[in-house]
């Protein structure tokens, strides 16, 4: 998993998560010493409850780690 910090990413597979209104990201890294590396999160947001996973391919996200829990915002 990543240090605490904030990091810039991109998303690059999206798929809806197991439970109501979670979906299932894997994001890479696009700079700093983690550049390249994929991860993968899964966010719970009724916002993205209703869209099309497909929709979020490519968006740039921001991952802010702290205490060893990722938060992942995604760029409108």
């Amino acid at each position: 998993m990543l240090d605490d910090g904030t990091y810039d990413a991109i998303v690059v597979d999206a798929e809806p998560g197991d439970g109501p209104g979670s979906i299932r990201l894997e994001l890479a890294i696009a700079s700093g010493p983690h550049k390249g590396e994929v991860i993968a999160i899964t966010a719970a947001d009724p916002a993205y409850a209703s869209t099309d996973p497909l929709e979020l391919l490519a968006v740039p996200a921001t991952i802010v780690v702290a205490g060893g829990e990722p938060v992942v915002t995604l760029e409108p």
